[in-house]
């Protein structure tokens, strides 16, 4: 009997560090009769099995496509580069957890794009899997290679090594593009005709909303290192925009009853229930406020029974209620009562997200402090009043100390605040605000007459560099370059005064490359091929990431990577992403980087519709103005 690849590689595991990574068979796995299957579809998560087993939307997608009786959908991970070694030298190519079978024997193979610094992990994956790296060398017997996830609104960076991406939501998008395949399969056997990839593509972009072929639309530039011309259509069908597929009645949108458990540990070994998705907040910088909208959430009662049927089928004793904004779920105690009834019983402790200041009550505090006692995590992201108004975070000093002094009068000591640096606007004294605001949370802690005797506090600033996003207001603002960033770093770190404030700070080679590919466009296909090629493969881990290999890759390919990440762009540019409609209008985002720089607010959905465009998708909208909206 002929061994398949994961049979092959199982002698070679003990050579590797974790080979549970490796091993599949996990406990709520899902098993196909393959005779009775009519499409296959290979779910990767472009990065270590550690970190791919706790993305929830995985989970999500594997339950959606396995719900269908005619597809099996398997799970793959990028192999660390000791296993990764291994398959090329014995000439093994990567394989499906479930079934061992090869990658490039199935009809489909998708990839989530988290994150920007991934890219080169998904030429990794391909290759290990016997598939060239670029779509146009793929012929029709190889799978289609898709990709889905926060960074396909700005695909164009990769859009050579991809045939289709898959814009919005996909529990229902991906079902129904298999179906098209199974379907298209079906009548060119029917009708004696040979399968042909690219008509099926091309039927997809005309047809199925939500799917972008990027080999459908031609890109011309004005010289090598210049602007965006045009970008059009090859073909008349083809729309010029593609729209995002959105989840309409959020309370029944598919959640798994069970989801493969993993033998070794992961980054998150818990159950995440979804509670909210999209967000009404608005602010300028946050790409996942703008493409998630509009906010829905699920009612009490559905989360609830979804949480008891996930613990009885993994037996996690942690769960998180994940939201965007989890503490604007209108039913949050209501929720936390119902899981309170089973929960305490059975030792499951309850963890929240990070939550907005000024909608943190005393009450959630003191449910949430029953269930486990940790500290709390914040994100003013900026610290003076003008920084907050420009980037519209719609909060006050008055209510960060608040609600700060209302956590040390219930027994917590630490405190963890997220801000940025690089922000459009920003000045030398709106960095030094970032400590001080710092310094007035230490001393709301010492002005507490019950605070635990013999313990201090701590306060932790961690912050990230600015990095622009398509379709926000800021996307026409370039990031700050490397070395205003290290001085801006330098700055903050000089005027923290107190040990108890501890400051964590991101990498700004790594931010750097981040605003490279978020408003880069086809060109960098070349750069990403050449860093690959000398080894960049894992970016995302310190251990792995080299700069200079990826300086290198700019250097040698004639790209320049500040044209990319430094350069300010205009309102008449043609932006890479102007194919993807994320239903945030262009219009409303303009308006809304004018009022960031007039430093004037912008109420949030729950209060006044700020007519973003997103009630084009008929979508019930939290809000009660949805007259308001649909005008």
């Amino acid at each position: 009997m002929t061994k398949n690849p994961k049979q092959l590689a199982e002698k070679f595991l003990k050579n590797v560090q974790k080979p549970g990574r490796y091993t599949g068979g996990e406990l709520n796995q899902i098993i196909k009769d393959k005779s009775k299957i009519k499409a296959r579809f290979a779910f990767c998560f472009p990065d270590a099995y550690e970190i791919g087993m706790s993305n929830l939307g995985v989970k999500i997608l594997y339950g959606a496509l396995n719900r269908e009786e005619d597809i099996w959908c398997e799970r793959t991970y990028t192999p660390w580069q000791d296993f990764g070694d291994i398959l090329r030298r014995e000439n093994i190519p990567l394989y499906a957890h479930e079934s061992g079978d090869a990658l490039r024997d199935f009809d489909i193979i998708g990839f989530t794009l988290q994150y920007e610094m991934c890219y080169t992990n998904v030429l990794y994956t391909l290759e290990l899997s016997g598939l060239p790296i670029y779509a146009a060398e793929r012929d029709d017997s190889m799978p289609i290679i898709i990709g889905g996830g926060p960074c396909s609104y700005n695909p164009e960076p990769v859009a050579d090594f991809f045939d289709c991406f898959s814009i919005g939501e996909g529990e229902e998008a991906l079902v129904e593009f298999t179906k098209c395949l199974i379907s298209y399969k079906e009548e060119c056997k029917a009708r004696g005709e040979k399968y042909s990839k690219k008509d099926f593509l091309h039927r997809i972009a005309a047809n199925l909303k939500g799917f972008y072929v990027p080999s459908m639309y031609n890109v011309s530039y004005e010289g090598k290192n210049g602007k965006i011309t045009d970008i059009s259509p090859l073909y008349p069908d083809i729309p010029e925009k593609v729209e995002r597929r959105i989840i309409s009645d959020f309370d029944k949108a598919f959640f798994p009853e069970k989801s493969p458990l993993p033998y070794i540990e992961t980054v998150h070994d818990r159950i995440m229930l979804e509670v909210a998705r999209g967000c009404m907040r608005g602010c300028r910088f946050c790409q996942a406020g703008m493409i998630y909208r509009p906010f829905r959430y699920k009612a009490p009662d559905t989360l609830a029974k979804q949480a008891r049927c996930h613990y009885d089928s993994t037996g996690y004793e942690e769960m998180s209620l994940t939201s965007l904004s989890i503490s604007d779920y209108p039913h949050l105690l209501t929720l936390v009562d119902s899981l309170k009834e089973w929960t305490d019983e059975c030792k499951v402790g309850l963890s929240l997200p990070s939550m907005r200041i000024d909608s943190f009550e005393s009450e959630i505090m003191k449910k949430i402090e029953e269930l486990r006692k940790s500290g709390l995590t914040f994100a003013p992201e900026a610290g003076t009043q003008r920084m907050r108004d420009i980037i519209n975070k719609n909060l006050t000093e008055e209510e960060i100390l608040r609600t700060c002094a209302d956590a040390f009068r219930n027994g917590r000591t630490s405190v963890k605040l997220y801000f940025m640096l690089g922000l459009p606007g920003e000045t030398d004294e709106d960095i030094i605000g970032i400590p001080r605001l710092a310094q007035k949370i230490v001393d709301e802690y010492y002005k507490n007459p019950d605070k635990p005797k013999g313990r201090s506090c701590e306060v932790t600033i961690s912050v990230a560099c600015f990095v622009p996003k398509c379709d926000t207001p800021f996307q026409w603002c370039g990031q700050d370059t490397r070395e205003e960033l290290i001085r801006k770093q330098k700055l903050l770190g000089q005027n923290i005064t107190s040990r108890k404030i501890r400051y964590n700070w991101h990498e700004s080679k790594v931010s750097f490359l981040e605003a490279v590919f978020a408003r880069g466009d086809r060109r960098l296909s070349a750069v990403i091929e050449n860093a690959y090629k000398n080894g960049a493969v894992f970016d995302g881990w310190d251990e792995c990431f080299d700069f200079d290999n990826w300086m290198r890759a700019f250097d040698e390919t004639g790209v320049s990577a500040a044209f990319y990440a430094n350069r300010a762009l205009s309102f008449d540019d043609i932006l890479p992403w102007s194919v993807i409609d994320c239903g945030v209008s262009q219009s409303f985002l303009k308006k809304e980087f004018e009022k960031a720089m007039e430093e004037t607010t912008t109420p949030d959905c729950g209060t006044k519709c700020s007519g973003c465009g997103i009630a084009k998708y008929g979508v019930p909208f939290c809000t009660a103005k949805r007259k308001e909206c649909a005008e």
